[in-house]
């Protein structure tokens, strides 16, 4: 089993190496940017989310934040994703607050 030093230590990696892709996106003049927004928007951004969610609450947040971003960026574009997330985050945050007071 691979230690979780290890683990956070791969995930970090991937979070910063595909980070660079990113800031080249957002740097590029702006004729280039049909060229990269595809491979930005459906595959840079939620590998990065999806390694940042999972330092920080575990896979199964990750997953379903990834899902969320996903879908609700195809289906109404980036508002509705951001909106997306920011449920995501107070429904995580109820959960918690919820799961504390039953352990009292």
């Amino acid at each position: 089993m691979i230690k979780a030093a290890t683990k956070r230590s791969i995930l970090r990696w991937i979070h910063l190496v595909l980070a660079i892709p990113i800031l080249g996106y957002i740097y590029s003049p702006f004729a280039e940017l049909p060229n990269y927004a595809a491979v930005t928007r459906f595959v840079f951004a939620p590998v990065i989310m999806l390694a940042g969610y999972w330092m920080w609450r575990g896979y199964v947040f990750a997953i379903v934040g990834v899902a969320v971003w996903l879908g609700a960026y195809r289906l109404s574009g980036i508002g509705a994703a951001i909106l997306g997330q920011v449920a995501l985050f107070i429904a995580w945050k109820i959960w918690l607050v919820i799961r504390a007071r039953q352990g009292k």
